[in-house]
This record gives C-alpha cells, sequence and structure tokens, in this order.
C-alpha cells in the first residue's frame, strides 16, 4: 500500500511535488499543488465517529462502500475508528484490490457474470477475505461455484432482491427462495443472506417520501426472510441503506447491515436532502474538498481557477465554494472553473475549497488524497482503487 505519512516516507522520497504528488506530509496547506483532493481529517474523523455510535445505537453493523473513496487507507480508517465489518465493492477488481490491501471481509455489492471476473473473484479467498457477492440469477450460480471448486474456495452469496431501485435483483419472496437453495446446494457456495439497497430514493429530498420508499422496501425484505426460514435457510446478513435513509433500515428491525459511503467525506447534492423537521441533513459534515487555485482574473467581475471537468464529476451539479457566500462557481470546462466575483474579491493563486456535487465519481479522477490537520499536511494516501472498473 503506498501510504505516505508524516511517521514514513521510505521509498518515496524521490516522489516530486507537482509532478508526481500534490504535496508531501509536513508541507504547509497554503503550498499544496491545486487542483487535488484534500481532506479534512479531523472532519473524516468525526463523521466516521458519528455513524459508528448510531450502528451501535441501532444495534447494526456498518459495512462501509468502498466504491465511494476507493481508498485502502480510508477504509483501515473506518474499520479501526467506526468499527465497520467489512467494505462492500461495486467490481471484482476493487475488490481485489481491498482484500490485497488487508481488508479481510469483502461484499461485491453486485452481480458478477463474466467468465474471466468470475474466476478472479473465486480467487480472491486466498488473499485471506471473507468474499460474498450478490446474485440474481440461477445460471449465476452454477458458474460461481463451478470457479470456487476450480480453486478450492468458498463464496459466500446474497441473494439480491429489486426493493425499489428498477436495477439488478430478483422480485421478494419465492424467487428469492428459488436462488437461495440453489445456492444452499452448490459444492463450495454458502447462502449468507440478502442485498436490499434502495438506491433510487437516497437523494429524494423529501423525508417522508424516503421513508415511504424505505417502508416498501422493508416488507419485502420481512416476506423474504420469513419464506426462507420457513425452508430452513438464515440470513446472516441483510444489508442495505445509504447516507440518505440508514436511519430507516437501522431501526426496521429487519437490516442488520447499513452500507452506507458519502457519509464519510458528504458532497453537495447529500446536502440538499431533509431530515424530518425539513431542514437539510446535518449529522455529518463536509471533509473532502477539491482545492483549488485561482489563475486568472483578467475579467472583474469574474475569477478563473484551475479545476475544472477534468478534477471533478458535475453529474450531480457543480461544486459550491465552502466558506465563502461572496463568490460562485458557475460553469466549468476542461481545464478551467469560472467563479462569479462580483466584488472582485479573489486574488491570482487564492485558494479556494470546492465541495463536489458527487463526491464518489470525483474522487475516482484523483490519484491522491491530501490528508490535513491544523494547516499541515499529515497524509498522502492514494486513491488505491481508481481505475478499477473490471
Amino acid at each position: 500500500m503506498n501510504t505516505i505519512s508524516s511517521t514514513g516516507l521510505s521509498g518515496y522520497e524521490n516522489l516530486e511535488v507537482g509532478y508526481d504528488v500534490p504535496a508531501m506530509p509536513g508541507m504547509n496547506e497554503a503550498d499544496i499543488q491545486t487542483p487535488c483532493l484534500m481532506i479534512d481529517l479531523d472532519a473524516l474523523e468525526r463523521n466516521i465517529k458519528t455513524m459508528a455510535g448510531f450502528a451501535k445505537e441501532m444495534g447494526v453493523r456498518h459495512r462501509i462502500h468502498g466504491k465511494m473513496h476507493k481508498s485502502v487507507d480510508i477504509a483501515k480508517l473506518q474499520r479501526d475508528m467506526g468499527d465497520s465489518c467489512g467494505v462492500c465493492c461495486q467490481k471484482v477488481s476493487e475488490a481485489e484490490v481491498f482484500a490485497r490491501g488487508g481488508i479481510t471481509d469483502v461484499l461485491v455489492s453486485n452481480q458478477v457474470r463474466d467468465a474471466v471476473k468470475i474466476d478472479r473473484l473465486a480467487r480472491i479467498p486466498k488473499l485471506g477475505a471473507r468474499t460474498i457477492v450478490c446474485v440474481d440469477d440461477l445460471e449465476n450460480v452454477t458458474d460461481l461455484s463451478a470457479a470456487a471448486v476450480k480453486h478450492g474456495t468458498t463464496l459466500e452469496c446474497l441473494v439480491e432482491i429489486d426493493c425499489g431501485a428498477g436495477r439488478c435483483g430478483v422480485a421478494a419472496g419465492q424467487p428469492v427462495v428459488e436462488i437461495a437453495k440453489a445456492i444452499e446446494a452448490a459444492p463450495n457456495l454458502k447462502f449468507s443472506g440478502i442485498q436490499a439497497y434502495q438506491g433510487a430514493m437516497q437523494h429524494m429530498k423529501s423525508y417522508n417520501d424516503r421513508k415511504a420508499k424505505i417502508e416498501i422496501a422493508v416488507e419485502m425484505v420481512s416476506r423474504s426472510v420469513e419464506m426462507l426460514q420457513a425452508e430452513g435457510l438464515e440470513c446472516d446478513i441483510v444489508g442495505g441503506a445509504g447516507t440518505g435513509s440508514y436511519y430507516f433500515e437501522g431501526t426496521s428491525g429487519v437490516y442488520n447491515e447499513l452500507q452506507c459511503g458519502s457519509y464519510a467525506f458528504m458532497d453537495a447534492d447529500y446536502q440538499t436532502i431533509e431530515d424530518e423537521n425539513g431542514k437539510p441533513i446535518s449529522e455529518f459534515e463536509n471533509s473532502m474538498f477539491i482545492l483549488t487555485s485561482v489563475m486568472s482574473h483578467s475579467k472583474a467581475d469574474k475569477a478563473i481557477c484551475d479545476a475544472g471537468l477534468k478534477a471533478q464529476s458535475v453529474d450531480s451539479g457543480l461544486p459550491y465554494v465552502f466558506g465563502r457566500k461572496d463568490v460562485e462557481y458557475i460553469k466549468c470546462s476542461d481545464e478551467h472553473g469560472v467563479i462569479s466575483d462580483p466584488n472582485g474579491a479573489l486574488k491570482i493563486n487564492e485558494k479556494l475549497k470546492l465541495v463536489p456535487g458527487h463526491c464518489d465519481p470525483t474522487a475516482n479522477v484523483h490519484d491522491w488524497y491530501v490528508g490535513v490537520r491544523g494547516g499541515k499536511v499529515e497524509a498522502l494516501w492514494p486513491v488505491s482503487a481508481r481505475g478499477k472498473a473490471y
């Protein structure tokens, strides 16, 4: 793992700031090269501890979602500081990065159907990691079993229910039982429970709208669990939930694993959804920012910064400038960001912290996280699984 911290730079003495990396531990925050991803370590740690407290209070486990940050270092921080039980990944190569990095409980919360990918998946247990995968088709059971037998490993399987997202998953009830029985009967496979993530409602603004969608999902899951129990099949995992709904699943009495990801960083889009009082959710802080610098101010009323489309994802909207009400990020092209500055407040080389609209795909276009505390760079963490989309 290519971690660099203030306590050890062994093997990294030849990295060049501004070419290989945006910063090195010990540097002043003001000297970080931009654009880059900067993490407020204090805020990140508070978010991790807050979610850990919620999970403990609700009596459920928390399996963090690695696809959000794609970082082995942050996953280990969530494990050690937040008592997470494991990691969710979306792709086999992504799961392999976490397993190789020392994470010992990995769920591919997705279907794996390609023969090469299945073969790689069946080898992950040899890295010392409990390996779990989602299934929504009987043919997939046969293929997974054959690969696990070939490599002498065991793959655990969750039957995925389509509980409203309209993507992967089978209908609740008997289809779940049918696949679960096939998994349990297949050599080198183990039925471990249900995957029921309602992704389509995570960003619904209204608390009551989100609650209504989850109530439907809970009914589907509860019915399926009862039918499985009637067949002598117990669910070690009933997983789902995200940053926009964890309090519903966590108190449902049915779900026992949360799969929240964005809570650790927070982004502009998640900050628009409302709590039960109609106010923006506020239990988590912004901890990850796109650090950018002003590089031109030739127009009196606007500044140009160095964070454009290649430094972020704008699928959920443009970023906003953290801690500033006098300026606004209004437009971007490949390498430029346009900031409205009607009062001419910004100066050349002034640094700004942008809160991205969507943290997950933004993280995936960077190589490094720069961890800052008290105005100093404390850690440099690689985006370990960047580009691992196979």
